[in-house]
């Protein structure tokens, strides 16, 4: 598997199946899960990613970006979707919608969707690298299930 660009640092666990993408873990709290996604996106479009190589998915509260596109309508938040021009940020009730890109990071910010529900999902819409930032005990619960 030819190496991912450079992401956040922090424990990487490689268990995607052959093909699969990169696995990167970063340990945070329910509360503090955004800010480490967003912190994980810093450094992607720092490291040279393009702003269109990623999606966001939340699992409890909408990220802030979201809920401020969503107020101008659905049709205008998924017409950005669909553009692919910058990161997109979805809620994970409604991210099988979204299409691949090539880097997923999962936020783990609480809500009704578990790691071991939306790992899944994110696993197939990451092309080459997915970070999963929340509880590491949640979230080797999921991967041990076959993630």
């Amino acid at each position: 598997m030819a190496p991912a660009k450079p992401g956040p640092s922090g424990p990487a666990t490689d268990t995607a199946p052959a093909g699969g993408p990169q696995i990167q873990l970063i340990p945070a709290s329910a509360e503090g899960a955004i800010d480490a996604a967003e912190e994980a996106v810093d450094l992607l479009l720092d490291s040279g990613r393009a702003p269109g190589d990623v999606l966001v998915i939340t699992t409890g509260a909408q990220h802030p970006w979201a809920e401020h596109e969503l107020s101008f309508g659905e049709a205008a938040y998924w017409a950005q979707h669909d553009a692919g021009d910058d990161v997109f940020y979805t809620d994970a009730a409604i991210a099988a919608r979204a299409g691949s890109r090539p880097v997923v990071v999962v936020a783990l910010n609480g809500g009704p969707d578990s790691a071991a529900t939306v790992l899944p999902l994110a696993n197939t819409r990451a092309e080459a690298l997915l970070i999963v930032c929340g509880d590491p005990q949640q979230i080797n619960s999921a991967l041990a299930a076959g993630v």
